[in-house]
């Protein structure tokens, strides 16, 4: 069986590629809207959401591969959780509004920011499903961590040595040989 943490690391490089083809566009569309004295705010919104996920995904992968690299903020398949449903969100409310603002890009395929705006939304929907993917993904892989004992986020056989089992200070006293009762 194929481990999750391989899925997730090949779905984060997928996701900033996407990201980073959005980003472009987004700059391309801000560019033509500069020249004629006016802009999309849904532009904007999905350019800070794309600059947003290529820093959290290169963030994730930084984690996922550097062994020295040590974040506390974000050691957990939770505390991962959080951040990828916060860009969900962000993915979901930029191509919704997007695509009830532009609407219906057919008609007007001739024109070069008609075709700038269908590539734009059809991004926008590709990144945000494979978002979607990978915090299915994420939640199977920390309910399975969670039941092998483990809560590290890190895509590997063995948790990293930073990230250690909670035992109860009875416990951690009675495994000390050199402590003698009296």
């Amino acid at each position: 069986m194929v481990h999750l943490g391989w899925i997730r690391t090949c779905l984060y490089i997928l996701l900033l590629v996407f990201t980073f083809i959005l980003f472009v566009l987004c700059c391309v569309r801000i560019n033509e809207t500069l020249s004629a004295n006016f802009y999309d705010p849904v532009v904007a919104e999905l350019l800070f959401t794309s600059i947003a996920t290529m820093f959290w995904v290169v963030l994730m992968l930084c984690i996922f591969f550097i062994e020295k690299l040590k974040f506390n903020f974000i050691r957990l398949y939770w505390q991962e959780l959080i951040g990828l449903l916060i860009l969900w969100f962000l993915w979901i409310g930029g191509a919704a509004a997007a695509s009830s603002i532009f609407g219906d890009l057919e008609n007007c395929q001739r024109f070069e920011s008609c075709r700038v705006l269908s590539a734009l939304l059809a991004f926008a929907w590709v990144g945000w499903i494979v978002l979607t993917v990978i915090v299915i993904i994420s939640i199977v892989a920390m309910v399975q961590s969670t039941r092998d004992g483990r809560k590290d986020s890190v895509p590997e056989d063995e948790p990293r040595p930073y990230i250690t089992k909670a035992i109860k200070p009875a416990e951690y006293r009675d495994s000390l040989p050199y402590l003698v009762e009296s």
